[in-house]
């Protein structure tokens, strides 16, 4: 029998449903991996086309008794999720693409300074958004080729934010997955490995090792800093 998972509330299943549903619109054959331990379920996937991993952390109504490590479809498990009775029927397992061996660290993460505000981050993605549409337009006929936007989008999501070494893609998937929002309510908001969502700077750039990582009170965004030897390999970058 298949594992059954009782979130904290229908809000929090309303959630992951968002999260897997975002995932599914960017590839109907997503793969998420899954994690539950203690009183919280962390999935993890990857939308094409940002390379990165995206983290979301749902809350349980109870500590599972079974620490729970599978890779699931994210569209069968989007499927059994209930938001009426806040719970979900884990799907079978499928063998998981590469990156699913290739998770960041659990701990020794730290904070990095120079991240702009949430406000500021938006703008610079909308921002990036129109420049690729307007170089798009400007692109005479001959040129207009997938592999010339995907080398303007490449220049243009490969430019790093205010003083840190972060990529502009790592926002502009953030706020595609709908990281980057208001703050709910603290009974409801859910940081990913980091502090209660009334906590000051709930929107962080963290650090461990060869990873950096955009936190929000609604997921994170993680991704291997340039130059890291394994991990995700190269995709193109293209605004959405």
């Amino acid at each position: 029998m298949n594992e059954q998972l009782r979130f904290a509330d229908s809000g929090e299943a309303a959630d992951l449903a968002a999260f897997l549903g975002r995932l599914v619109h960017y590839d109907r054959a997503a793969a998420v991996r899954l994690q539950a331990g203690g009183g919280a379920l962390a999935v993890f996937g990857r939308p094409p086309s940002f390379e990165v991993l995206a983290v979301r952390t749902v809350r349980l109504a109870a500590p599972v008794g079974t620490p729970l490590d599978v890779t699931v479809s994210a569209g069968e498990l989007l499927e059994h999720v209930d938001e009426a009775s806040a719970a979900a029927t884990v799907p079978g397992a499928v063998t998981g693409p590469p990156w699913t061996g290739v998770l960041p660290p659990r701990g020794g993460w730290q904070q990095v300074p120079g991240l702009p505000g949430t406000e500021q981050m938006t703008a610079a993605v909308a921002a990036a958004v129109a420049e690729f549409r307007a170089r798009d337009e400007a692109l005479p006929p001959q040129h207009r080729t997938r592999s010339e936007r995907d080398r303007i989008g490449r220049e243009i999501w490969s430019r790093t934010l205010g003083d840190t070494e972060l990529p502009l893609r790592v926002v502009h998937a953030a706020q595609s997955l709908g990281f980057l929002r208001p703050v709910r309510s603290t009974a409801t908001a859910v940081p990913t490995g980091g502090p209660p969502a009334d906590a000051p700077d709930p929107v962080a750039l963290l650090a461990a090792g060869a990873w950096l990582r955009l936190r929000t009170p609604y997921g994170s965004v993680a991704m291997r800093r340039p130059g890291a030897t394994g991990g995700l390999g190269a995709l193109l970058v293209r605004p959405v």
